[in-house]
């Protein structure tokens, strides 16, 4: 017995010391692992101050600059890596309470890491190849071999910017701390801006070559779209321009008005779909100024080519809008445009001439458009003297759907789908439900310049299907005058008041999903109800006087998900642009229970 409790006293002493080793070995690694945090913190907060004057020196084109940087914030990213692999980490991220927090700082290093390598190396690459200055328009003439040129470092960063998105996405976030949920949300936030500018950028280098007639000529059909009187897109194309491109070199070869040159036309020029028939009736297929009733741009450029082939014998191979707003934006980087009569247009004016003084001249306000546009088209092609402000001009009109694109060559087509100068909803939605809110005028008036709005989409539930409800609230206003406009400006006068707008109300539900309902000021509205490309769309009528404000409510679902799929939400906004900035708000919400 004595022997007996001799051995049983040594194994508890072993085990006692086993345990205690084992806690000084936790104890040991826990340190370690906070060493090695703190050395990751400190060096991707490096890297952070660094990226953001790496971004100042690309904008400055200081590319010397640019490239020290960048090799002293891959060292910095490296570091931050290394840190978080070292064995103690790799074991501390097998535990079972902060093992998932420090499996998710190694995911982040990583990233970051990989991030600067084979996302930023490349472009930091493609800026010392594209010169700007040297790219702006010389002598009526681009130099786009730079581009070609540029290609292949801006596809390459592209497809590591989506994959290093994905990789983020696919780092779990339940039982995080909350301040590390809220950095991988900044890290989501900020991987969504570099795919959607790699994006841009490899597709623009891809795409601009051929269609700016490096391969053989191209001609294309430019509207410009007035949004005194609104439609989907915008707004009626009045003047219109044709442009030949080839190999680099841009000209204006015809020009003209819809109304006086392309006219009505006796039936559709194009078959139209029974939705469409029931939403627009034949106007699209008839009428130039009702070509983008829709707000799918690249069926409106479709009906608009055909309509100028019909008439002139010429088919083009694609067709861009744009419309005053865009042009102001452009002023700001070229200087203000003589005009054949009156003040030059400039930044500060330009929409107000083209929008409102044009009416009250004598000469016609679509001639008055087509100086303006080849006006702006000389000063594009003869030089810019800002060139990186002009291409930040072009994306901030794109960025409001004030410059569209469609090409008639199918492989560019869907090189151009999904980004913002398609001017279409998305087929699918996912966890990314897209409203529309589109605006057409309904009285032939030009009283657009004068109205504002707002919006906001909210997420207010869900169904056992897994559908998601949503809440729409749209207020329109008017600061029209109540004397002194043309007749010219004031239309059909359908509104019951001479200084009344009529506006056509189109709200588009999410793919595959229903507009349940609308009310007009807190009172259930009627609905004209039709479908377009999955989404069921909703048309009601606001008549509004000077000064008057009305607002639209809606309720909407989105499509039912698959089985066991559930994700947050986070819902889009579409609206048309018009001659004042929209202010818009969306509501994300998280998952809702998966169905079964």
């Amino acid at each position: 017995m004595p022997r007996e409790r001799r051995s049983a006293s040594r194994r508890r002493r072993r085990a006692v010391l086993a345990a205690v080793a084992a806690v000084c070995l936790l104890v040991l690694g826990a340190g370690w692992v906070g060493v090695r945090g703190v050395q990751a913190r400190t060096h991707l907060a490096a890297a952070a101050t660094l990226l953001r004057d790496l971004e100042t020196q690309l904008e400055r084109r200081d590319i010397a600059a640019a490239r020290a940087t960048l090799a002293v914030l891959q060292e910095e990213a490296r570091a931050a890596r290394a840190a978080t692999r070292d064995p103690g980490w790799l074991l501390g991220a097998r535990a079972p309470l902060a093992g998932g927090n420090l499996a998710a700082v190694g995911a982040v290093a990583a990233i970051v890491a990989d991030l600067v390598d084979q996302v930023l190396q490349p472009l930091v690459d493609a800026a010392g190849i594209v010169d700007l200055k040297a790219l702006a328009p010389k002598d009526g003439a681009l130099d786009v071999a730079q581009l070609g040129k540029a290609a292949p470092n801006l596809t390459e960063a592209h497809a590591a910017a989506m994959r290093a998105k994905e990789r983020a996405s696919a780092i779990p976030v339940d039982g995080l701390l909350p301040q590390l949920r809220s950095a991988l949300g900044d890290l989501d936030r900020g991987l969504r801006r570099i795919v959607a500018l790699t994006g841009t950028a490899a597709r623009a280098a891809e795409l601009l070559p051929p269609m700016l007639g490096a391969t053989g000529p191209r001609t294309y059909l430019v509207l410009f779209q007035n949004p005194a009187e609104l439609r989907a897109t915008g707004g009626i194309p009045g003047a219109f321009a044709v442009v030949r491109a080839e190999g680099g070199r841009l000209r204006l070869v015809d020009e003209g008005t819809a109304a006086a040159d392309l006219g009505i036309f006796a039936r559709p020029v194009l078959p139209l779909s029974p939705a469409m028939l029931g939403l627009y009736t034949e106007r699209p297929g008839i009428f130039p100024a009702n070509v983008n009733l829709t707000p799918h741009f690249p069926t409106a450029a479709g009906l608009a080519r055909e309509m100028y082939r019909r008439r002139t014998g010429v088919t083009v191979d694609g067709v861009v809008a744009t419309d005053p707003v865009a042009l102001s934006y452009l002023l700001a980087a070229t200087g203000p445009l003589r005009m054949p009569s009156g003040p030059p247009l400039s930044a500060a004016n330009a929409v107000r001439l083209l929008l409102v003084d044009a009416y009250a001249a004598t000469h016609s306000e679509d001639e008055y458009h087509a100086a303006a546009a080849r006006a702006a088209f000389a000063a594009l092609t003869n030089g810019v003297p800002d060139p990186a402000a002009a291409l930040a001009a072009l994306a901030r009109a794109a960025g409001e759907r004030r410059l569209l694109v469609w090409s008639a060559h199918p492989a560019e087509q869907r090189a151009v789908a999904g980004t913002v100068l398609e001017g279409a909803m998305p087929v699918q939605d996912g966890a990314r439900p897209t409203v529309g809110v589109f605006l057409n005028d309904g009285t032939g008036a030009k009283l657009g310049y004068y109205l504002s709005g707002e919006a906001q989409l909210d997420v207010t539930g869900c169904l056992p299907d897994g559908r998601r409800e949503l809440r729409l609230r749209v207020t329109l206003r008017s600061a029209a005058p109540t004397t002194g406009l043309p007749k010219d400006v004031l239309g059909l006068k359908l509104a019951g008041e001479p200084y009344a707008a009529r506006t056509n109300v189109m709200i588009f539900s999410p793919a595959g999903g229903a507009v349940l309902g609308a009310w007009l000021d807190g009172t259930p509205a009627p609905l004209g109800t039709g479908t377009e490309r999955r989404r069921a769309v909703g048309v009601l009528t606001v008549d509004l006087k000077p000064g008057a404000s009305h607002t639209v409510e809606a309720n909407l679902l989105t499509e039912p998900l698959t089985a066991g799929a559930a994700a947050p939400v986070a819902p889009q906004l579409w609206v048309t642009p018009g001659v004042n900035p929209w202010h818009t708000r969306t509501g994300s919400a998280h998952a809702c229970r998966a169905p079964r």
